[in-house]
């Protein structure tokens, strides 16, 4: 027993090196060339964001593999031996929420201040609109946690007489089942509905935090969960389908690169305008929808710009990368199908195990169990990746989202492109999604996941939590995350082959 959970921790300290290097890898490959030797600060918040990210998906897997410790154990003492689940899990989603709510907010207000301040007049900004944050979310949360920080059990009260211990048990059968000849049925067995009573206790105050920030993680998780688990897939396969037939000749490339020059310069004047509108203090509502509108502009004259040099390769290799593009694109589609597949086995099981009761299988615990059997790590590795894959869904529902959304702020990750506030803002929305995802997959995983720490906080818990059980009781966030993803497997059906064009309308206060 010991060996195991010995074997167990030396696995648990070696994954958390190798997500901390890989995150570190991450950083450097997608950061802007802007941001090379600087803003080390927001570098190191984005490298511990995405790290607890990552371990807090791969906990559950390895609290499964912890439950397993227990399962042969001869003496109740014995499960003392196994990693302190809950302590670990209420750590882990304790500093989620500080970066979410507090860290990464600063150091978004810190990167993106007027950079013509000084630094110690950036700082105080950033850390008066944190210290503001800090105070409100306090006082709500203790205001909450005093009012109603409570769960409430239902639980039947049961009881029966004392007999004696009997010398035989020849006389019991289905139609005896009880010891005493007069009764036909056990006191306990026929306790009536009216047996039933609630049981009311305060949970804990981390508890509750990570409640609340489950459930607000829950509804962008619906959201952006509910469009991303469609339009990942379906926009790898559609990427194929408008993919670029041939190469073509110089005059075409010429005309197509003179129209996009064109373009650009519309929208450098665009950005000057909405510049100098800024410096004058005219940051209305037209000013922050005119920068949206820019901002998209520019987003779609970029992949406008790529998709024009793939047509048109250059240089000494050219047929090579013209090989590697359709190699690409290959690969999309294949990743598309992929994608299509396990999308809709998502789909398909929380349909059949959680929407429907009583389930109609198990389906994927099934799956995962199996896997088991095949090999140890097998299920584990299959489990992972299903919780991973719903993270990618809401990236990828939050990018096509922003794009077609007004209130919702484009933040793009592009490989060697990426902002340092970009990265700030994906990693805090993976953050607060991680802990929704880890809720929905205890949940949708139950049967394999069964008597985990986790199931205890996301399951027990947080499903008896005074004020908002009825949103989990009622499957309100499941509902929500197959109907947007039907209706955006709708829209990509009716419109996802077309391609969105730059319409380079701009309404300018000046």
């Amino acid at each position: 027993m010991g060996d195991f959970n010995l074997a167990l921790v030396i696995v648990a300290v070696v994954v958390s090196a190798l997500v901390l290097l890989v995150s570190v890898y991450l950083l450097v490959n997608y950061q802007h060339p802007d941001d090379v030797n600087q803003a080390y600060f927001p570098k190191l918040v984005v490298v511990l964001g995405l790290s607890i990210a990552a371990i807090s998906i791969l906990m559950l897997p390895a609290d499964v593999a912890n439950r397993q410790a227990c399962r042969h154990a001869i003496y109740n003492g014995a499960c003392n031996l196994t990693l302190p689940m809950k302590t670990l899990w209420l750590a882990v989603y304790i500093a989620d929420a500080v970066l979410v709510f507090f860290i990464i907010p600063f150091a978004m207000f810190y990167y993106e201040g007027d950079q013509d301040k000084s630094v110690a007049k950036r700082l105080k900004s950033a850390l008066l609109w944190v210290v503001t944050s800090a105070i409100v979310c306090g006082l709500i949360l203790g205001i909450l946690y005093a009012l109603v920080g409570k769960v409430d059990f239902t639980v039947r009260h049961l009881s029966s007489s004392v007999r004696s211990f009997p010398n035989s048990w020849t006389g019991l059968s289905s139609s005896q089942p009880c010891l005493t000849p007069l009764i036909r049925q056990c006191a306990a067995y026929t306790a009536s509905a009216a047996s039933e009573k609630t049981w009311t206790m305060r949970t804990t105050f981390p508890e509750y935090v990570v409640a609340l920030a489950t459930v607000v993680g829950s509804v962008l998780f619906a959201i952006f969960g509910g469009v991303g688990i469609a339009c990942l897939p379906l926009g790898l396969i559609f990427a194929f389908i408008r993919r670029p037939k041939a190469v073509i000749t110089r005059s075409q490339y010429i005309k197509e690169a003179t129209e996009l020059g064109k373009k650009a310069r519309e929208l450098k004047k665009a950005a000057e305008a909405l510049h100098q509108e800024e410096r004058n203090g005219n940051k209305g509502r037209k000013w922050r929808k005119n920068v949206k509108a820019v901002e998209k502009e520019l987003l779609l004259l970029e992949d406008d710009t790529k998709a024009l040099e793939e047509m048109y390769p250059q240089g000494e290799k050219a047929e090579t990368a013209w090989a590697l593009t359709v190699l690409g694109y290959l690969g999309k589609l294949v990743l598309g199908i992929v994608g299509l597949i396990v999308s809709v086995a998502w789909v398909a099981h929380i349909v059949i195990y959680l929407l429907i009761d009583p389930p109609l299988s198990s389906f994927l615990n099934e799956v995962f169990i199996k896997l088991d059997d095949v090999w140890g790590l097998l299920g584990t590795a299959a489990f992972a990746f299903f919780c991973f894959y719903l993270l990618l869904a809401v990236i990828a529902g939050a990018m096509m989202l922003g794009l077609r959304l007004i209130f919702i702020t484009i933040h793009p990750m592009k490989w060697g492109g990426t902002l340092m506030n970009s990265f700030l803002f994906n990693v805090g929305l993976i953050l607060l999604c991680s802990m929704s995802v880890i809720q929905f997959c205890a949940t949708a995983f139950g049967y394999y996941a069964q008597a985990t720490a986790a199931q205890e906080i996301f399951g027990h818990t947080l499903q008896s939590l005074r004020g908002i059980k009825y949103l989990y009781k009622y499957n309100v966030f499941q509902y929500a995350f197959v109907a947007l993803g039907v209706i955006t497997l709708f829209y990509y059906a009716a419109f996802g082959w077309k391609k969105r064009r730059p319409s380079g309308r701009f309404q300018l206060s000046g």
